[in-house]
């Protein structure tokens, strides 16, 4: 196996986490361990009659983390998952953050396939973490596995869009797979899950701490979910409803249902959507800005790039809508249309 080292920079946040607060001690708990253990300081063995409980064994594991000693740090944590696990009454949250973090010391001692396993295992038990998805992307792309890479990096994108880590791992992946696949590269993706609306944004990394804190998820009032799910399933169908009216060719009405779509859900697809709507009304500067928004949501989006480019080209900003367009080649060498609108701006 080859020595794992992760293309690109993983934001730190998202790589470890740093120990939280001190807990009070659990039950059974004999032995409290502080926050940070001063250096060379050791936990009872396994067999000692004084046994650390789980929750000082994940804080002295972040510690021995932040030192750099990423051994010690596993052999932590899975002591914390041993005994987890004898005792039954774990929540699959807990268990996660633990393997998540296990993974973080595999990821940086190079053994990336036990990284795979452990981030698998803490997506089984709570599905869609950040973390554990872009650990597990990390060590895809270090193995060379692009495509498995790519999925991991999108699909954290429709947990938290904002994470840049995961738009950067995307950029990567897109062009390695283009090397490698050529144009059709993305016909040879594996599927890329689906999201619910339950799972975005409820895992956070606060920036006002230190780097990626072990903090399990928030989640939102059930009644508050629900609420949620439900204005999005109405963009879905507004925007569907968009859709039918852009096949009529009556793009005003359809810029209404897109532009109600929006106001529930911003979505990637309504806004180059509009755009188009927006075009073909020949309100330019709309939809360079509706492609903007959508750009900011997917950096890599070729709809996007393109209708920018023809709203930039009306406006007479050559050297901005040929910049669009020289990025859309990079995703698409070979997109016919992107290529014949090129060489009209180039006669511009």
């Amino acid at each position: 196996m080859a020595l794992c080292r992760p293309a690109g920079s993983v934001r730190p946040s998202l790589l470890h986490g740093t120990a939280p607060p001190p807990l009070p001690p659990a039950a059974g708990c004999q032995r409290e361990l502080p926050p940070a253990l001063p250096a060379g300081a050791r936990l009872p063995g396994r067999g000692g009659a004084m046994a650390a409980c789980p929750d000082a064994l994940r804080r002295a594991g972040n510690e021995e983390f932040r030192r750099g000693q990423y051994g010690p740090a596993a052999e932590l944590y899975s002591r914390a998952l041993a005994q987890l696990e004898a005792t039954g009454d774990a929540s699959a949250e807990e268990r996660s953050v633990l393997l998540a973090n296990r993974a973080a010391c595999h990821l940086k001692d190079g053994a990336c396939s036990l990284c795979v396993a452990d981030c698998t295992s803490a997506l089984e038990l709570v599905p869609f973490g950040i973390k554990p998805l872009l650990r597990r992307a990390a060590a895809y792309e270090a193995l060379e596995r692009y495509s498995l890479a790519y999925v991991d990096y999108k699909t954290a994108l429709q947990v938290d869009c904002s994470v840049q880590a995961a738009h950067d791992g995307v950029n990567r992946m897109t062009k390695a797979l283009l090397e490698k696949d050529g144009v059709n590269w993305r016909q040879k993706l594996p599927p890329i899950p689906t999201v619910p609306v339950s799972s975005q944004m409820r895992w956070s990394t606060p920036s006002a701490q230190a780097p990626g804190a072990n903090t399990p998820p928030a989640t939102a009032p059930q009644g508050e979910r629900d609420e949620t799910a439900a204005g999005v399933e109405r963009a879905r169908k507004l925007k569907e409803e968009g859709n039918e009216f852009v096949k009529k060719g009556n793009h005003k009405k359809a810029l209404e249902k897109y532009s109600e779509s929006l106001k529930l859900n911003k979505e990637c697809a309504t806004y180059t959507n509009r755009a188009l709507c927006y075009l073909n009304l020949k309100q330019y500067k709309e939809a360079a800005q509706d492609c903007t928004e959508a750009l900011k949501l997917d950096p890599e989006n070729v709809k996007a790039l393109y209708r920018r480019a023809q709203a930039l080209k009306e406006l007479k900003d050559y050297k901005s809508s040929i910049a669009d367009i020289k990025s859309l080649l990079k995703t698409e060498p070979k997109n016919t249309a992107a290529l014949r609108l090129l060489q009209e701006l180039n006669r511009a």
